[in-house]
């Protein structure tokens, strides 16, 4: 059976992204439904994968990785108006026989991401 797993790593940093909280959500045609929340461990990842077994399932969902909060905890000085507040990765579930990583590099000013394996 599939899972869905996350990574993140602070470049502003060069270190992984431990203690940021992140959301997950599966989406409709209307509305979003929160499934969990989570907070990263000292390696930047979840403790367990997001979602796995029978609640692995296809459809479109949202990560949201609360990038500003984290980023004030770490001490670093941003605008009352931050560049990046919440980082939003809408993507879908083709396959849940899958294994879907979905990681995520971020500074105070920019992000990217990728289907991981």
């Amino acid at each position: 059976m599939g899972r869905l797993t996350t990574h993140v790593l602070d470049t502003a940093a060069g270190m992984p992204a431990a203690g940021l909280s992140i959301d997950l959500y599966r989406c409709d045609q209307r509305e979003r439904h929160l499934l969990l929340s989570v907070i990263t461990n000292g390696d930047g990842r979840c403790d367990a994968p997001l979602l796995e077994g029978t609640n692995f399932a296809g459809g479109r969902y949202q990560l949201v990785f609360h990038a500003a909060a984290y980023l004030r905890a770490a001490g670093i000085s941003l605008p009352e108006m931050p560049f990046l507040d919440e980082i939003v990765i809408a993507f879908g579930i083709d396959n849940a026989d899958r294994h879907y990583h979905v990681p995520l590099l971020f500074s105070p000013y920019g992000y990217s991401t990728y289907r991981g394996s």
